[in-house]
């Protein structure tokens, strides 16, 4: 008998306790830990924060489910992982012993490394659930009295997509509310240039956001550094290509929303040789961790570095689809040595997204995510918003199911193959 653990109960733990079970034999056992039986669908946030979504829509108690799949689930959360005695300790004290333990927490939101930033500082986020519904509150009260937004993602930060995507849902809902022409709009982020999205750029997303935001009126500030936040203020600080100081704003702003930089969590981050000095989790290309081969890795908490040098530190994302081919490869390469086997299986971590504009989108297909690619094609279309909220539905099912299947293969790639025909030879 054997004992799996996965630590994290997100987008990749949730996919990882459903593919793991169909590897296992009928003696193993498999315990899901997570901070608490809550499941929400991340990629909804920015919808939530401005009145598209409750949070009873994009939510999913994951106790019945797992119970169902004869999944053993933990909802206190984890104070720490210990791989040498190949143990979690648990928060009030318990532990967790394993024969093989997948990472999978997702990570830490580092709202702290700037003055100001963050839900307990003077700007929203839409990293959780509880934050998108903070920020819809916030945006209700914007409404009253407008005036300028400021929206973007920070230095050091890997998720920028997010960031775009509520910069257009918010032109799209204050059009819709007839207050856009009372709302200045300025894109700040520490990319070197605009759809640049922390993988170098994929096909001309460059050209696809730039051109969005001129017809949007949407300022933008590239290579920039947030210094700090104050009541109603952000000072931002703009890097030359070489890294010295070019230029220093003062925004005022009614209403901000600025993605954070990552980190790992508490539970893994400072154990030596398990992650870097950020507390990402390093893995080979078994998603394995080279000291502690009981130990698998998937998702954001993975340390993949930058796709090259940049005067603003800017990290590399992880889509769902690449997350989902890492979940893949694992349950896999776990099976094999549950049999006896090698673990052989590699994950392709290829980059699909569909960024949503609230009346339109930009879906992009990076294979692989870093350059160079085989595949690198980027296209625009309201198509992008009506397949996003498609897939929504489609994944909360399947969720709600405890289907296993490959979700974001199945739909997004058969969408997008379907939209690449219609282009013109």
């Amino acid at each position: 008998m054997a004992e799996i653990v996965v630590l994290g109960a997100g987008l990749g733990g949730t996919l990882m306790a459903y593919e793991m079970v169909d590897q296992m034999r009928p003696e193993d056992r498999l315990t899901v830990i997570g901070q608490g039986a809550g499941y929400h669908f991340v990629p909804s946030n920015p919808w939530v924060a401005v009145g598209w979504r409750k949070r009873a829509d994009i939510e999913l108690d994951l106790g019945a489910i797992m119970a169902k799949k004869k999944i053993r689930f933990l909802t206190q959360g984890a104070e720490r992982v210990d791989p040498a005695a190949k143990r979690v300790e648990l928060v009030g004290g318990a532990q967790v012993a394993y024969d093989y333990l997948v990472i999978a927490t997702g990570p830490e939101l580092a709202f702290d490394e700037i003055e100001g930033l963050g839900p307990d500082g003077h700007t929203e986020s839409i990293c959780h659930v509880d934050h998108a519904q903070r920020a819809h509150a916030a945006f209700e009260a914007f409404c009253a009295n407008p005036g300028p937004i400021v929206v973007g993602a920070v230095q050091g930060a890997s998720c920028f997509g997010p960031a775009y995507e509520f910069a257009f849902i918010l032109d799209t809902e204050l059009r819709r509310r007839k207050l856009r022409d009372r709302v200045p709009m300025t894109f700040v982020t520490s990319e070197p240039y605009i759809g640049h999205l922390g993988l170098d750029g994929v096909g001309d997303t460059k050209g696809l956001m730039e051109s969005e935001f001129r017809s949007r009126h949407i300022k933008w500030i590239t290579n920039a550094k947030v210094a700090g936040v104050q009541a109603g203020m952000m000072h931002v600080q703009e890097v030359a290509e070489d890294g010295s100081p070019k230029a220093s704003h003062d925004l005022p702003f009614g209403f901000s929303m600025m993605l954070p930089a990552f980190r790992g969590v508490a539970a893994v981050r400072g154990v030596e040789k398990l992650g870097n000095p950020r507390g990402f989790i390093l893995v080979d290309e078994h998603q394995r961790n080279p000291t502690f081969p009981e130990v698998f890795a998937i998702g954001v908490c993975v340390a993949i570095p930058p796709t090259g040098p940049t005067p603003v530190p800017v990290g590399v994302p992880k889509t769902g689809f690449m997350i989902e081919s890492m979940v893949t490869a694992t349950a896999h390469n776990i099976g094999a040595l549950l049999r006896g086997e090698q673990a052989t299986t590699r994950a392709t971590w290829n980059a699909v997204c569909l960024a949503d504009f609230g009346d339109s989108g930009v879906a992009f297909v990076a294979q692989p995510q870093i350059p160079p690619r085989n595949v690198n094609w980027a296209a625009k279309g309201v198509w992008v918003h009506l397949a996003k909220v498609g897939f929504e539905k489609y994944f909360l099912r399947k969720i709600r199911r405890g289907e296993s299947e490959p979700f974001y293969e199945r739909f997004l790639m058969r969408q997008l193959n379907m939209e690449k025909l219609k282009e013109p030879s």
